[in-house]
Formats: C-alpha cells, sequence, structure tokens
C-alpha cells in the first residue's frame, strides 16, 4: 500500500503537523512577549533574540507549511529545538521537563526526515 497518493497525503500532513507547532509558538511568544523575554533571561539566554526567534517560527513554519524551501528551513528547525531543549529543559528531575526535552528531540527526528526526503510533490518545493 505504497502508493504514490498515499505519500502525497502523508507528507503533507505531516508538514502540516510539523509546522503547526512553531507557527502557533511564535504567535503565543508575541503575545506574551514580556513573560517569554523574562523566562529566556533567566535562563541564560539573551532576551534580545526573542524576535529572531519569533521570526524563525513563524517565517520558518509557513515555508514548512506550504514546503517552500522545505529542506533548509527543516534542518533549521531541527537544530532550533535541539538547542532549545538543551537549553530549556534539562532539569530531568521534573518529569514534565524531561517529557518536554524528548518531544524535542521527536520533533528534530520528523524535521530530519523532511529534511533528508523533501517535502514531497504537494508543495512549492514540489520534490
Amino acid at each position: 500500500m505504497n502508493s504514490p497518493q498515499l505519500q502525497n497525503i502523508s507528507t503533507l500532513a505531516g508538514r502540516i503537523l510539523l509546522s503547526l507547532m512553531f507557527i502557533l509558538a511564535g504567535f503565543n511568544k508575541i503575545g506574551g512577549y514580556e513573560g517569554t523575554q523574562g523566562y529566556m533571561q533567566a535562563m541564560g539566554v539573551p532576551g534580545a533574540l526573542l524576535p529572531l526567534v519569533i521570526l524563525l517560527e513563524i517565517g520558518a513554519g509557513i515555508a514548512l507549511l506550504i514546503g517552500w524551501k522545505a529542506r533548509i528551513m527543516a534542518l533549521l528547525l531541527a537544530g532550533f529545538t535541539l538547542l532549545a531543549a538543551l537549553i530549556f529543559h534539562t532539569n530531568f528531575t521534573d518529569q514534565m521537563q524531561m517529557i518536554l526535552f524528548l518531544k524535542n528531540l521527536s520533533v528534530s527526528g520528523g524535521l530530519l526526515f523532511v529534511f533528508a526526503f523533501g517535502p514531497g510533490a504537494w508543495s512549492l518545493d514540489k520534490e
């Protein structure tokens, strides 16, 4: 049951599900700008980087969603997600932080699949 139609549907669904997290997270950071900036600073990350984080999450998220430069965007988002896991979610004595760390690893794995195999036929890149 490895039909091209099934592959097209699966790759599109995968891109939608992966990109949704970043797009929504970026918009949520705009809505909670001061709180996010404070959290970043408390974790040792300069709050001045927040606009770049928002731009990456929304911009690369939308690009991944529509399949434009999807391999590059997936690689950027995978690196960003791994870095976020290492900076913000390494308190493994807190079960929630461990779950968030593992979630970030899993999302990065999915993004690496997009990087390796492309966004599929139903994308602007049409790979």
